[in-house]
């Protein structure tokens, strides 16, 4: 199994929607959903250019983003992001200087390229929202570039302690005021499935890369794009 955060193992994703038919004939409560979650910096946006830019390349920009995933992830309380950021960066001998740089990268990521049209048609039906491993500033300014809007954006700074802890899910679900069973949570990476696993959210794994999974909790479905979650949504209403 990788370490929490890593990026760098890939594969050819085995691309899967479990029925919730299915699901629900096995005692699992699936749907109908009532609202979608979204991970911004690997769900929505693709970040890894930004790092390999700043970083000066592709392999120090995969070491940083695996860095400052692992720190997040393991960090527990809100402790500022950009110090995470710069943290990541000097543990794989990098200036921590650079940090700033990237934050400012961070904040103008372009979406991937179906994910406005499918948050569009998404958002006529449902509520939808974003947690994400950063500060209030970053979050804003990173969801508004999906140019969709999110009913709640939830921050690790808002909830005071980052992902996989509990605090940042629960913080979008009150404000969604959906339950964690109708909510749908779409992950941009392996180590995002546990926490929303552990609330009971279903959830939709956007497996851009070709992660492995590892020994992780298998997710209802695992895709290579935003498209498939128009079926998934949809799916859920049957029986």
């Amino acid at each position: 199994m990788r370490a929490a955060g890593s990026f760098g193992a890939t594969r050819s994703p085995a691309l899967r929607t479990t029925r919730a038919s299915s699901l629900r004939a096995e005692g699992v409560q699936v749907g109908p959903y009532e609202g979608v979650l979204f991970d911004l910096f690997s769900g929505l946006l693709d970040s890894q250019p930004a790092y390999d830019d700043v970083a000066g390349s592709d392999v120090l920009g995969r070491r940083w983003r695996s860095e400052h995933s692992r720190l997040s992830y393991l960090a527990g309380d809100y402790r500022p992001h950009d110090d995470v950021v710069a943290e990541a960066a000097e543990r794989i001998g990098l200036s921590p200087e650079r940090a700033p740089a990237l934050v400012a990268r961070l904040g103008e990521l372009g979406p991937w390229p179906e994910a406005p049209g499918v948050l569009a048609q998404l958002r006529a039906t449902l509520k939808i929202g974003v947690v994400t491993n950063c500060s209030d500033e970053l979050g804003r300014r990173a969801a508004a570039q999906v140019d969709v809007p999110f009913d709640v954006v939830a921050t690790a700074e808002a909830a005071g302690a980052y992902k996989p802890r509990p605090e940042p899910y629960r913080l979008a679900l009150d404000a969604l005021d959906v339950s964690s069973a109708r909510t749908l949570f779409v992950a941009g990476s392996p180590d995002d499935i546990a926490g929303a696993d552990r609330l009971g959210m279903p959830v939709y794994w956007h497996n851009r890369r070709g992660l492995d999974l590892g020994g992780r909790a298998r997710p209802l479905a695992e895709h290579d794009s935003l498209t498939p979650l128009l079926e998934v949504t949809s799916l859920s209403r049957m029986t």
